[in-house]
């Protein structure tokens, strides 16, 4: 999408500008509301893309994300525009809640409708405003509360295009993810705008190192979508492990969790993972792996009811190999001097 002219807010932006526009949300009882649009254009015309977070109101990881993408002296070199909304759900962070006051998910709401819900207008200011105007999206997300996600990108693995900056992006995982009704995903994909959706931590905490990939893992994207210099020294990446296939494994009983395996881990088919026991009995029951896999999510809560989700799953065919792109994330954890490194001026134009 060519960016000779940009709009935001009704107000347009001009080339090489850094700055700030508040677009009017509907109001809270009397408190006026604004969603917050940091605008990033370069002097150069390229693509139009969106970096979101917060959708769900204690989903924290992204805002932190955003924060230190901001303050990267690479940005100086965009081609084209990036949008950079660290906070969607305003009303939700307000009080700690995936939801909105009206108790709906932003992310079940979309493209929404200025004469519906609170949550069904918010979702139709921020995809007017926001996503229509972006050939693509990157939407920071943590897992649910009580719940941790090994750092992964879901996205639809049969776009080449969007499969193909999902790897780059440099997370050990990318899950194909299917689309749900009312998602941002969903509806941004029938638009023809592709979406990588980033996973990793939990609600209402910092994780360091999922932070630090997403940080990372955005500067690779634009770079490989051709919106940043390449590098002049490339490290050696390796390729992530790329999934159709996960399930959330759940409790079959109701007691105590005691976990065997841990985010990250690989696990064999019938292997024991966790161990339920009764509180107030003698009684231990075996939760066994369904299939060959790793870990990507798993429950932070040792008290569990029958029914509950304990462990996300994903299926892989050749666990040898899974193990060693595990292994090669661990070790190659990312640093603090790589953010510096950001900051120079180690690109080629």
């Amino acid at each position: 999408m060519p960016d000779a002219k940009f709009v935001l807010g009704a107000k347009e932006i001009p080339k090489g500008a850094n700055l700030t526009v508040n677009i009017e949300l509907p109001k809270l009882y009397n408190t006026p509301t604004q969603l917050p649009i940091h605008v990033i254009r370069g002097k150069k015309e390229g693509p139009v893309v969106f970096i979101s977070a917060a959708i769900h109101g204690d989903e924290l990881n992204g805002i932190e994300i955003i924060r230190r993408l901001r303050k990267l002296n690479i940005l100086k070199k965009i081609k084209g525009t990036i949008l950079l909304v660290p906070i969607v759900n305003v009303y939700g962070i307000m009080t700690l809640s995936r939801y909105l006051p009206d108790r709906r998910d932003l992310n079940r709401s979309f493209p929404g409708t200025p004469k519906g819900s609170l949550a069904s207008r918010v979702a139709k200011i921020f995809f007017d405003e926001v996503v229509r105007k972006c050939d693509l999206g990157i939407d920071l997300h943590t897992a649910s509360i009580h719940k941790s996600n090994l750092p992964q990108v879901r996205t639809n693995i049969d776009n080449e295009y969007a499969f193909s900056l999902a790897k780059a992006f440099g997370a050990p995982v990318v899950l194909h993810s299917e689309l749900r009704d009312g998602s941002l995903r969903a509806v941004a994909q029938d638009e023809g705008i592709p979406i990588l959706l980033y996973e990793a931590g939990e609600a209402l905490r910092f994780d360091e190192t999922s932070i630090r990939i997403g940080v990372h893992g955005i500067i690779n994207v634009l770079r490989e979508n051709g919106m940043l210099p390449k590098v002049a020294k490339k490290r050696d990446r390796k390729n992530p492990i790329a999934t159709r296939n996960s399930q959330w494994i759940r409790s079959s009983e109701s007691g105590m969790l005691r976990t065997i395996k841990a985010l990250g881990d690989t696990v064999r088919k019938d292997e024991i993972i966790a161990f339920i026991d009764e509180p107030l009995g003698d009684n231990s029951f075996e939760l066994r792996a369904p299939y060959d896999g790793v870990i990507i999510g798993k429950s932070e809560i040792p008290l569990v009811q029958e029914g509950d989700a304990i462990f996300h799953i994903a299926k892989l065919r050749n666990l040898e190999i899974a193990e060693n792109k595990i292994e090669y994330f661990n070790e190659n954890s990312i640093e603090l001097s790589e953010f510096f490194e950001l900051n120079n001026e180690d690109i080629i134009e």
